[in-house]
């Protein structure tokens, strides 16, 4: 009998006799094994024990990989596919699950603990456990053969710029842009693709602020964990069984802009909540930051524009609160590598004749090089004119 399918019988039998949530101690784990005909040494009991205890309370097959501190994601596609990044690219593991079912269960069981359902009326799930991790799971025939499992780990701890600078994903004159930003208070976004690190750049930022300041931060799922003393967290929440109960980002960002904030940030700008978070850049909340995906900061401003029209703003109001309260964007690209690093700083200027936003390159990171843009000069003279030395 192969280990899964042995870990699999094992584990329904002790929920037949003492429920799910009991824990499976070494001697009910060999009553267990003496039904099913099987003898193990004392080594192997434990290690069995030690796979169950992950099997009915933990991620499973997966546990392991969760409890590696350089795991960034871990994706499930079939039970025979198992993906992890580690920051430098998606790698094959050689985990397996027993089959698709129990891949499924996984699924059902963590969406449980993260008190949501997963089954045939709802066959996605998009939650965070107890421990922080982002869970997503669709079930099929939504995903063709098998529960598709993506799980975003949570960063241990925040990391510091200066850790950035050694790890490569900028350089020290590129750092020192990026405090200069921070000092002048200006208010910024962060873009870039799906996995690119615009949460863990946003959360080294944050690091440098002020310390006297009132940081309030707002997320569809709590990832952002600066290393500051004075952070206010605040976090979206779906709607329950019933339908009833939402809280969205936009009504938090209005929440947050009662809380007497020194900067307001948006973990990730993905609809109406655009509208109050570019009102209060308008209105005296200096510093305001958040991240939005787009393939370049060139893109910015269409996107900032089609979240907008999403609400019922008109197009010229979107540009119109973009160039009066957004200054600059910082735009993040995973390079063939997988290495994760700042590829330049824009500035936002807007058109006389069209009153359209568009973004000007102001330093762009190449080849270990900083190399001034267009936009180079304007970044400065608004450094400057908040109080802030540019590099």
């Amino acid at each position: 009998m192969s280990a899964p399918v042995l870990i699999d019988r094992i584990r329904q039998r002790l929920i037949d006799t003492v429920g799910e949530q009991a824990e499976p101690s070494s001697a009910l784990v060999v009553r267990a094994l003496r039904a099913e005909g099987v003898v193990l040494g004392d080594d192997a009991v434990l290690s069995l024990v030690s796979s169950l205890r992950d099997e009915l309370g933990g991620a499973g097959p997966l546990e392991p990989l969760l409890r590696d501190p350089t795991v960034t994601d871990v994706l499930v596609n079939t039970p025979e596919h198992v993906w992890v990044d580690r920051g430098h690219g998606l790698e094959h593991t050689p985990i397996r699950f027993a089959d698709a079912a129990a891949v499924r269960r996984l699924a059902q069981r963590l969406a449980a603990g993260a008190g949501r359902r997963l089954d045939e009326a709802a066959p996605f799930v998009d939650a965070q456990l107890p421990d922080g991790t982002r869970l997503h799971a669709v079930l099929p025939p939504i995903a063709h053969h098998c529960t598709v499992i993506s799980l975003r780990v949570p960063r241990r701890r925040a990391f510091t710029l200066p850790e950035l600078v050694t790890a490569g994903s900028i350089d020290e004159l590129g750092a020192n842009w990026l405090r200069a930003i921070i000092q002048a208070r200006l208010a910024f976004l962060i873009c870039g693709g799906t996995g690119s690190g615009k949460t863990t750049i946003l959360a080294v930022l944050l690091g440098l602020v002020d310390p006297a300041d009132r940081v309030v931060v707002v997320e569809d799922s709590a990832e952002l964990k600066p290393d500051h003393p004075h952070v206010v967290c605040l976090q979206a929440r779906p709607a329950n069984l019933e339908g009833v109960g939402i809280v969205t980002l936009r009504d938090l960002v209005r929440q947050a802009l009662r809380m007497r904030p020194d900067r307001v940030v948006v973990g990730e700008v993905r609809g109406g909540e655009v509208v109050d978070l570019l009102s209060a850049m308008n209105t005296g909340h200096e510093g305001g930051c958040g991240t939005v995906h787009a393939n370049s900061a060139a893109d910015v401003p269409a996107r900032l524009e089609a979240l907008g029209l999403s609400v019922g703003l008109p197009r010229a109001a979107v540009h119109s609160l973009m160039g009066a309260g957004l200054d600059a964007v910082i735009h993040l690209q995973r390079n063939a590598s997988g290495q994760r690093t700042v590829a330049g700083i824009h500035v936002l200027s807007t058109g006389r004749d069209s009153g359209l936003v568009t973004t000007i390159e102001a330093v762009r990171f190449s080849g270990g090089q900083l190399i001034d843009g267009p936009g180079a000069a304007l970044l400065r003279q608004r450094l400057q004119q908040a109080g802030a030395t540019p590099p």
